[in-house]
């Protein structure tokens, strides 16, 4: 398999994803309804790959992001693992260039994942309505607008490219 032309430009995308969600995130929000740039690029990852891909894929930041938060650990990469192969099925529904249908993904990527991680973890339903209710809804209109501004900026390196 050769490299594809645009294919460097795509990895440099996903690297800056990281060094969004991983650097500067933590610098510039606060909170829980911070946007989620490690899901944005793993939604993107998962609209141009097969559903099996997408579930490895969303196993291996699922991973990386229970390195940080170990109290949970596992929950993450379930987490991230469903939410990446639903994304990678739904492709076959949705056309996933549609800059709606992209913050659709992340937002429902977003709850999804939140939903799975605290009921994964055994938050106490105290905590959980208000978690799924008012934090998850928050951070996912925020990430599908991160997500959103980062596709306008930057929409000829995530374009999905369709070759025969």
């Amino acid at each position: 398999m050769s490299p594809r032309r645009g294919d460097g430009r795509l990895v440099l995308g996903f690297l800056l994803l990281f060094a969004l969600h991983f650097y500067v995130r933590p610098r510039v929000f606060d909170g829980r309804a911070a946007p989620d740039f490690l899901l944005c690029a793993l939604m993107l990852i998962a609209v141009r790959s097969r559903p099996g891909w997408a579930a490895v894929a969303g196993f291996l930041v699922g991973i990386a992001s229970d390195v940080l938060t170990p109290a949970a650990f596992g929950a993450g990469a379930l987490a991230h693992t469903v939410v990446a192969y639903i994304a990678a099925w739904g492709r076959a529904v949705f056309f996933p260039d549609n800059l709606v249908v992209n913050a659709g993904l992340f937002a429902g990527g977003v709850w999804l994942r939140n939903a799975i991680v605290l009921l994964a973890s055994g938050t106490p339903s105290s905590q959980l309505s208000s978690a799924l209710l008012v934090w998850a809804p928050l951070q996912a209109l925020t990430t599908a607008l991160a997500g959103l501004i980062l596709l306008l900026m930057f929409r000829d390196w995530f374009a999905i490219r369709i070759e025969a």
